[in-house]
Order: structure tokens, then C-alpha cells, then sequence
């Protein structure tokens, strides 16, 4: 099964859009948790169970773990989910980019390592800094194409000589000649909702990762319109509303509310979405 077609069978597996950002941040856990690192694993491994079934994919930022030595609170984070929900795919947030070498020892960290399904990726070094991630069968790497923050301004909105804008020109290349073995996805932001649609013009049926829902404060809804078409999933990613619904004992039930309520959201953008 290539990574499509497990973005696929898990979208239809859980009938949601939801992906489930897992950002800890110890200052911002509950009771006698708080401050304490050493609570990364227990406190996201009680948002997975209860979250599993209402999600399309969990994704893990890795400098949220790696700055309070917590790498092997990621390990043992990965290997629960595989545990507890197998068929919910696990994006490695990492936003890798470099080349040679260095590119084949960060694509062993993502998928060895972690045991990740997917990885994001900086893709401006060029095909040379994705490559050594497509020699991985079955695994998957998001690109950033067209990003949630400001100052994404500055590159990706960009002009080239061809008439394109350099976020365009992204998504060509990755929906194109840097594709293999339906391995690829773009990395959109919730609050570019218009450029969430150029993209899935040029990228028809790539799997799209957007960030910038919550407290972000971009257009769920409207991303969902612009980007989902059948066989094509989005996954839209949200983090800290759905983490820190709660900051006291209850939080992990109230980030379940908080994530079925957003997954009925996006099911009903999906309704009004185009068929094709």
C-alpha cells in the first residue's frame, strides 16, 4: 500500500479530515503535571486515546520533544499509537532539508528511528533534498509549498520569469517530476484558503497537509472547500486548540470534544465541497 492509498483508507476508516497536531508544551499541561518534561509521553499518549478514532492522521513536531531531551518520549509516543490505533497514520513534523548524506541520515531518523509513516520537508534545496526520502517505499513527505504564516510572503509569493508564483511552481514540480510512487504532498496553510485552491488545480490528487485552523485562526471550512476532492484527502491540522481544550484534569476529554466538534465541521465543508 503506497502512502495515498493509506491517507485514503484512513480517511474513510474514520470519516474525518482531522489531523491531531501533537505539540507538548509541559508550561501548558494540567494539575501536577505542569512544567514537568518528564509528563511529554504520558500527556500525549492520553490525547491519542482520546482522539484515535476521530482523526486521519496524528502529527508529532519534533523540536517539541527535542528541546526538552524528550526523543525517546517521542519513540515510545509512535510506538503506542502503533499500538493503540495501527491504522492512523503518524507524520514526523520536522521540516527537514538538506542533501546527500545528511538527507539519508534524517530520512533514517523519520522512518527507522521514529517508525514514521511521513515526514515534512523543505523543499529548497531541490529534488536533491527530497530524493533520498522517496528510496523509502510505502512512506510518504510532505513539501512546504504555500505556508500559514506572514511572512511565507516573502519567498512563496514570489514571481518567477515564467509567470508563476514560486508556491505554484512548487506544486508543479511535486504533483509532476518529483513524484514517485504516490509518495508526495504539499503542505498548504488554513489561512490562504484562495491558494489552497490554486494548489489543488496544480496538484489534483496529492494529499494536502494545512496547518493554521485553531489558533491560527484560519478558515477550516473554507480550506476544506478549496482543497478536498474525492480520492485527493486533506489533512487539516489542528494543534493547541485541541491539546490544551482543558487545562485541568479533564483535558483529555475535552480535547475529544473539542476535536469531534471539529471534525463535524469539516464534514460538513466536505458536503459543500466540488464533487470533482
Amino acid at each position: 500500500m503506497n502512502f495515498l492509498d493509506r491517507l485514503n483508507a484512513a480517511e474513510k476508516r474514520s470519516d474525518s479530515m482531522l489531523c491531531v497536531g501533537l505539540d507538548p508544551e509541559p508550561a501548558k499541561f494540567p494539575g501536577m503535571w505542569r512544567n514537568d518534561s518528564a509528563y511529554i509521553h504520558d500527556f500525549c499518549a492520553r490525547i491519542v486515546d482520546a482522539t484515535k478514532d476521530l482523526v486521519i492522521a496524528f502529527k508529532p513536531q519534533i523540536a517539541h520533544f527535542a528541546a526538552h531531551r524528550a526523543e525517546d518520549q517521542l519513540e515510545r509516543l509512535i510506538a503506542h499509537i502503533r499500538r493503540v490505533a495501527p491504522d492512523v497514520p503518524v507524520i514526523l513534523d520536522a521540516k527537514r532539508g538538506d542533501i546527500g548524506s545528511t538527507a539519508e541520515q534524517y530520512a533514517h531518523e523519520a522512518f527507522e528511528r521514529y517508525q514514521a509513516d511521513a515526514v515534512t520537508l523543505s523543499p529548497f534545496m531541490g529534488f536533491d533534498s527530497i530524493e533520498p526520502y522517496l528510496r523509502w517505499p510505502g512512506k510518504g513527505a510532505f513539501l512546504l509549498c504555500r505556508t500559514s504564516n506572514p511572512g511565507g510572503d516573502e519567498l512563496q509569493a514570489q514571481l518567477l520569469a515564467s509567470g508563476e508564483r514560486l508556491f505554484e511552481y512548487v506544486a508543479r514540480l511535486a504533483a509532476g517530476p518529483w513524484n514517485r510512487n504516490a509518495q508526495l504532498g504539499l503542505v498548504v496553510g488554513a489561512t490562504h484558503p484562495t491558494e489552497v485552491e490554486r494548489v489543488r488545480a496544480l496538484a489534483p490528487t496529492l494529499p494536502l497537509l494545512i496547518p493554521g485552523v485553531g489558533a491560527q485562526g484560519g478558515d477550516a471550512a473554507a480550506a476544506v472547500r478549496a482543497g478536498w476532492r474525492p480520492g485527493a484527502p486533506i489533512l487539516v491540522n489542528s494543534s493547541r486548540a485541541v491539546l490544551y481544550a482543558s487545562s485541568d484534569e479533564d483535558f483529555a476529554d475535552a480535547a475529544r470534544r473539542v476535536a469531534r466538534a471539529t471534525r463535524d465541521l469539516l464534514q460538513a465543508a466536505r458536503a459543500a465541497a466540488p464533487a470533482a
